[in-house]
C-alpha cells in the first residue's frame, strides 16, 4: 500500500497540481524501477534488489555446457547448422529489463533435448516491500506451482523376524505407485531398498546450497511403448532474480528411458555456474 506524506493547506494543493506536471512515466530503468514514495522525504522506501540488469541468456551458457546437456550438437556436421545451435534462440519478451530467455533444441542419432534458460528480475511497487521480499514470494508461488512430493523416508534395516523380504519389496511400499510423476519409472522400476535410496536422492525436491533458495522438478510423461519424455527443471532465487533451467529429452528408441541421475546432474551443474555468474 502506497503512504503519502500529509501536507497541510495550500502546500497540499501545490503538492497535487506539482505531481500532475511531474507524474510522466520515463522510459529508463531506474524510473521503472522507482517504488512509490522513492523521491519523499518523509518515507523511508524498502530497499531495491541487487540487481538492476539481466545477463544476456544466450551468452550465459558455455559451448562446454551446451556439448554436455545437449550430445548431439557435436554430431553436426555443418558449420552454420553447428553454430546456429551453439548460439540458440532468444525467447519473446516485451520487457528486456525483467525478462528474458533462451532455448535451444538439437536432435541426435539417440534423442531429442532441448534447453531453456529463463532470468526474470523481480520488482517491488510496494514503497514497504523490498525486491528481494517480492522476489521471495514469487519463488515460493513458483515452489507450490511445483508440487513437490513429501520427501521419501530412506529404508532402513527391518529387526529379524518382524517382517518378511516381501513386506519390505511390496508395491505398497514403492514411491513409485505414486499418482503424481516421479524420476522413477513406475512402469519398470523394480522395488527394493536399494531403489527406495534411490528414489529418495533423486526425487523432485527443495536444493540446498544454490542461491538463496532453489528445488529440483523431475517428470516423467509417455506410458508403454511409446518413447518417454523426462523433464528436468531446476529453478533457484538470488536476490531479486530468478533462474529457471528446463531440460527435456525424449529418446528416438521406443520404450527407452532417460537417464534421471544423469540429467538431474547435467542440470544442476549448469545451475551452479549460472548462479556463480551472479555472485
Amino acid at each position: 500500500m502506497q503512504r503519502k506524506a500529509y501536507v497541510p493547506g495550500v502546500a497540499a494543493l501545490l503538492a497535487a497540481l506539482l505531481a500532475g506536471c511531474t507524474g510522466g512515466s520515463g522510459s529508463d530503468d531506474t524510473a521503472e524501477d522507482a517504488k512509490p514514495g522513492d523521491s519523499g522525504t518523509t518515507t523511508t522506501a524498502a530497499q531495491p534488489g541487487r540487481y538492476r540488469t539481466l545477463p544476456e541468456p544466450c551468452s550465459a551458457v558455455s559451448d562446454d555446457a551446451l556439448d554436455s546437456l545437449l550430445p548431439g550438437i557435436k554430431q553436426l556436421t555443418d558449420e552454420d547448422q553447428r553454430e546456429q545451435a551453439y548460439a540458440g534462440e532468444p525467447t519473446l519478451t516485451y520487457n528486456t529489463d525483467r525478462k528474458v530467455g533462451c532455448r535451444w533444441k538439437v536432435e541426435s542419432t539417440d534423442a531429442a533435448d532441448h534447453l531453456l534458460v529463463d532470468f526474470e528480475r523481480v520488482v517491488s511497487y510496494d514503497n514497504s516491500v523490498s525486491d528481494d521480499s517480492q522476489a521471495t514470494d514469487v519463488f515460493a508461488t513458483k515452489v507450490v506451482a511445483a508440487d513437490l512430493p513429501e520427501p521419501i523416508a530412506s529404508a532402513t534395516p527391518t529387526p529379524t523376524g518382524s517382517a518378511s523380504p516381501s513386506d519390505i519389496t511390496s508395491p505398497s511400499a514403492s514411491p513409485s505407485t505414486s499418482a503424481s510423476a516421479t524420476p522413477t519409472d513406475a512402469a519398470s522400476a523394480s522395488v527394493s531398498p536399494d531403489t527406495d535410496t534411490d528414489a529418495a536422492a533423486l526425487q523432485p525436491r527443495l536444493l540446498d546450497g544454490l542461491g538463496d533458495e532453489a528445488y529440483l522438478d523431475d517428470e516423467l510423461s509417455g506410458a508403454g511403448s511409446t518413447a518417454k519424455q523426462r523433464t528436468v527443471t531446476v529453478a533457484f532465487r538470488t536476490s531479486n532474480v530468478i533462474v529457471t533451467i528446463e531440460y527435456v529429452e525424449q529418446p528416438t528408441t521406443l520404450g527407452a528411458v532417460p537417464d534421471s541421475k544423469e540429467m538431474q546432474d547435467r542440470v544442476r551443474k549448469l545451475a551452479s555456474q549460472l548462479v556463480g555468474a551472479f555472485d
